[in-house]
């Protein structure tokens, strides 16, 4: 079924994209019908560009992070407990959610939070992190270009449909992983720094089936100001998705 989704929203996405062309502003997210809404972009969907075209910013934010949010708060209409709990709490218990949700919760509730995390920690201008995240990176990572190679690599070698990350723990360490679909390190109770959406709705209005060229050019738009704020947090116990 994820296939069959995902082969009808490539197949409309030319008409979307010259829907999203022609709109003169981002559409005004509707009104959350549960307790997750989708978060605004917090800037413009131009921002990021060449590196990503404002037609698929549009298009991945208002649409399919949308429709994540949409499906969460339904999954977890009738389970009061359960939509109480903030985010990455609920996907940290993922496997104390009932099985006739649980992958719906896993599905939308994982999107929701890779894509919460993802918009913020872009509409930067790329460079290098300095500082204590600069040095945790030399670290654990051997540093930013390294990191930055091995990122790429790991996203390039994702089959599929995923996501590659690099993780944070409290006491500062970093690891990188990849994670299929929409799955999150939120499942296994781990926190994330920063990390880039390999899925072809991300990319494919501009660079089709180049994912590696995609991956390059991202980090043109990283916002190293913003992961280092999650570093701070993440460290500080204050981080959520």
């Amino acid at each position: 079924m994820i296939r069959s989704s995902r082969r009808a929203v490539l197949a409309a996405l030319p008409a979307l994209a010259a829907a999203a062309a022609t709109r003169p502003a981002r559409a005004q997210a509707p009104a959350p019908s549960g307790p997750h809404s989708l978060p605004p972009l917090p800037y413009a969907a131009e921002a990021n560009e060449p590196s990503i075209d404002a037609p698929t910013m549009r298009i991945h934010h208002d649409l399919h992070h949308q429709a994540y949010v949409t499906n969460l708060n339904n999954a977890l209409k009738d389970h009061g407990q359960l939509a109480a709990l903030p985010l990455h709490e609920l996907l940290a218990k993922l496997n104390e959610v009932p099985e006739g949700i649980r992958t719906a919760v896993r599905n939308n509730g994982g999107g929701h939070a890779n894509h919460s995390m993802f918009w913020p920690v872009m509409g930067g201008r790329g460079g290098a992190p300095s500082g204590e995240l600069a040095e945790a990176i030399a670290r654990d990572l051997g540093g930013f270009d390294k990191m930055r190679t091995d990122f790429n690599a790991a996203g390039a070698g994702r089959f599929g449909s995923g996501w590659v990350f690099v993780t944070v723990a409290r006491d500062g360490k970093l690891a990188l992983t990849t994670r299929p679909n929409q799955d999150s390190p939120l499942f296994d109770g781990e926190r994330v720094l920063l990390g880039n959406d390999v899925w072809e709705h991300a990319y494919y209005l501009k660079y089709q089936n180049r994912r590696p060229e995609y991956l390059a050019n991202w980090w043109n738009v990283v916002n190293w100001e913003r992961v280092a704020e999650r570093y701070a947090a993440a460290k500080a116990g204050t981080l959520g998705v």
